[in-house]
């Protein structure tokens, strides 16, 4: 079983890991939680939910982690040279990996689902945000501490602001407030507010839940929620040139790899603004799920060539 591959995609949201085979066939997947050191309560109980999604493949594979030819990790906060010797160190400790393990920044993940060469700009938009850049000689530039909010979660926190601006007269009115009283089964915007920001309220990723409702009525026609729309989305268009000038790509047409939960929803007007703001980039969309970013990875390693179409079905909207 030496031509087993693993490949783990962890996010704020979840972690999903999966064991294949050199030709892409699933033998194993698990799904844990929160797998960002930076997002979760600390980076021991991150790398806790990643080692407990590999288990659960592994144990679904018949596998153990010696039988593994090769092993890659595209990790939301994958951000810093000490992040990856962090993570790099107790996961290869943890899992009992025979080597040290591919570890990548989940947009570097997304890239390489997206592109054979890995040359482009990944755009990742989940309940963060993360983009990367990689050249043809090999030069990479990625971030994913971007100094304004995006993903689900920046989309659901101005909403939720624009509400309760208007609650004080400060805004206009929104059919947002409609959506999140019903998301969150409040009576009014200050009965919302209250839930939302109580003692023993939630956590603060729970702004994310209002980001499809978000996109919903900016194609409705709001206002409010198209203006929220259209910042987040010219915010990470500006970010992906950069991604794209910082490699030496700008000024010529590259792939700009379009993946995340929040880019899959059916309307077309974050994406639209988006794409205005990056005029050489040529949009494609994976045909697969994040993870199998990571599978590449491993595969690449290993020089294996797995078929993606194995390993789950196309997600992403046209």
């Amino acid at each position: 079983m030496s031509s087993l591959l693993l490949g783990v995609d962890g996010g704020n949201t979840k972690t999903v890991a999966v064991v294949v085979t050199a030709e892409g066939d699933l033998l194993g997947t698990g799904r844990t939680g929160c797998g960002d050191i930076h997002a979760a309560p600390g980076p021991e109980a991150a790398v806790a939910e990643i080692v407990r999604a590999v288990g659960a493949a592994l144990d679904e594979a018949r596998a153990a982690a010696g039988d593994l030819a090769a092993a890659a990790f595209s990790l939301a906060g994958a951000d810093w040279p000490e992040d990856f010797d962090y993570l790099r160190r107790e996961l290869r400790e943890r899992l009992g990996l025979p080597e040290d393990p591919e570890i990548v920044n989940d947009a570097v993940g997304g890239l390489r689902s997206g592109t054979d060469d890995m040359v482009g700009v990944a755009v990742v938009i989940g309940t963060y945000s993360a983009l990367a850049g990689r050249n043809t000689a090999g030069a990479l530039f990625h971030f994913g501490f971007w100094p304004d909010s995006t993903g689900a979660h920046g989309l659901g926190s101005q909403a939720l602001a624009a509400i309760w601006r208007h609650m004080l007269g400060l805004g206009p009115e929104t059919t947002l407030l409609g959506r999140a009283l019903e998301r969150w089964g409040c009576e009014d915007a200050e009965e919302l507010l209250h839930v939302l920001t109580r003692i023993d309220g939630p956590e603060e990723p729970e702004a994310g839940r209002l980001a499809d409702a978000v996109l919903d009525e900016a194609e409705a026609g709001d206002v409010v929620a198209r203006e929220i729309v259209e910042t987040v989305a010219s915010r990470m268009g500006d970010y992906a040139r950069v991604c794209a000038a910082r490699t030496g790509q700008d000024g010529a047409p590259f792939p700009l790899v379009l993946c995340g939960s929040v880019l899959r929803h059916p309307s077309p007007l974050l994406r639209s603004v988006l794409l205005s703001r990056v005029p050489d980039g040529e949009p494609v969309y994976p045909d697969v799920e994040p993870v199998a970013g990571a599978v590449l990875l491993a595969a690449d390693r290993v020089g294996a060539c797995p078929a993606l179409a194995r390993l789950g079905a196309p997600l992403s909207p046209r």
